[in-house]
């Protein structure tokens, strides 16, 4: 009987959590504002810690973020990682060259160290200061991308370099997040850090990452092939076997499931089935994507803002915002040799998304982050996914008032 009602608890907050979601989609959408931010509001609004602590049937509460909601949760950020590796093919990756590797490196380096650093000065406890300064280094380019694409710029040098750094600084935030979230699982905590296990760690992340897209370029192709399935469906069903497989052979050997889902992701990306792929997958993320977002939204205890959170909010932000600018602004006017295209990769940068999300998930779950800080992590993703579509769009607005447009050329055309 208790895992009926368990079962019954689950559904219920899944169909809540998602009305909730689409609803503020559909409203954000006509405000012009970021879709996604929509999704992680209407968690926050809902939850069992706002308006949720008011809905009760017989002495419970009916939205309860129970275990089951939780893994639904984790299933979401797997098929949004898989989402985001088929808009990149291993052939684009590799073009970027050292301009991608260098602003994507330094985009995860710059935030990591200055987050550390900062947060240990406000007294914060080490392993606290890590997991802030890991949800600090990814960046989420999905909503610059729209921006890129509604000024026409998608072929633009800029464009480019924020595509091509933003994978190199996804994979490296991977890689980072694999490495606090093995310590986070210790029981000696930061004290057990060894540098030499952090890189081993880390070219692991990097060595699996390679080894599973040259597996994945080679075998996938071969098996997910419309003359070696012809029943309706089974294309779509074996990809989805192939990411969620994949996804658990990585955290299996201690390393994030999302690397390898990113991994298939990126192989699919230049088969003859990517369109059926990527229509089909694009259904499931109407579905896990918002539901991914509301339920990160929904663990966001409201009732705990206070001035000080507001306070670390603020400091968080500020540090969120320079060190992309700097990490990426800077490097990118060096290697595009122009300051407005350097300067709007940085802004390109900015947003945080869905790792950091997870981190502040995962901090949390470890019990290492309080909620005050679980705040202040989501906080800062919604205000810098709010500030980097107004900050690029004004960028753009200001090039065509001045009638300055730069001939498009793409970075990889450049000798190097």
């Amino acid at each position: 009987m208790a895992a009926e009602a368990q079962f019954i608890e689950t559904i219920i907050g899944v169909g809540i959590l998602l009305f909730a979601a689409k609803l503020m989609a559909e409203l954000f959408l006509r405000l012009k504002l970021p879709i996604v931010l929509g999704e992680l509001l209407a968690g926050m609004i809902v939850g069992p810690f706002a308006l949720g602590q008011f809905f009760i049937i017989d002495g419970k509460q009916l939205l309860h973020i129970n275990e089951e909601i939780k893994i639904l949760g984790e299933m979401g950020a797997i098929v949004i990682l898989f989402m985001a590796g088929l808009e990149m093919t291993p052939k684009e990756f590799l073009k970027g060259g050292k301009a991608s590797f260098t602003v994507g490196t330094l985009g995860v380096v710059v935030p990591f160290f200055a987050g550390f650093v900062i947060f240990g000065l406000f007294g914060f406890e080490a392993l606290e200061s890590m997991l802030i300064a890991t949800a600090l280094t990814a960046t989420s380019i999905a909503i610059s991308i729209q921006v890129l694409s509604e000024f026409g710029k998608l072929k633009a040098p800029e464009a480019r370099l924020i595509i091509g750094a933003a994978v190199v600084d996804d994979i490296l935030a991977i890689a980072v997040l694999s490495v606090v979230i093995s310590i986070t699982g210790s029981d000696a905590g930061i004290e057990s850090i060894v540098i030499t296990d952090v890189m081993i760690t880390i070219l692991q992340v990097l060595g699996f990452f390679a080894i599973m897209l040259v597996v994945a370029v080679i075998v996938i192709p071969k098996v997910i092939t419309p003359r070696l399935w012809k029943a309706k469906g089974s294309v779509e069903g074996i990809a989805t076997a192939s990411f969620f497989g994949a996804a658990a052979l990585a955290g299996s050997i201690g390393l994030s499931p999302i690397v390898g889902a990113f991994a298939v992701g990126m192989a699919l990306s230049t088969t003859k089935v990517f369109e059926k792929v990527e229509n089909y997958i694009g259904k499931i993320g109407l579905i896990f994507a918002p539901l991914f977002f509301a339920i990160i939204g929904a663990q966001v205890d409201l009732r705990a803002v206070d001035l000080n959170i507001l306070m670390i909010s603020g400091v968080i932000i500020a540090v969120a915002i320079v060190t992309k600018l700097l990490g990426c602004g800077l490097p990118a006017m060096f290697f595009l040799k122009n300051k407005a295209q350097g300067m709007r990769v940085g802004i390109g940068m900015i947003s945080r998304g869905e790792v950091g999300l997870i981190v502040a998930g995962v901090g949390v779950t470890a019990g290492v982050l309080t909620s005050e800080v679980y705040s202040t992590i989501v906080i800062m993703v919604a205000v810098t996914t709010i500030i980097t579509p107004i900050w690029l769009k004004m960028e753009y607005r200001k090039e065509q008032k001045s009638g300055n447009d730069e001939p498009e050329q793409s970075i990889e055309q450049k000798p190097e």
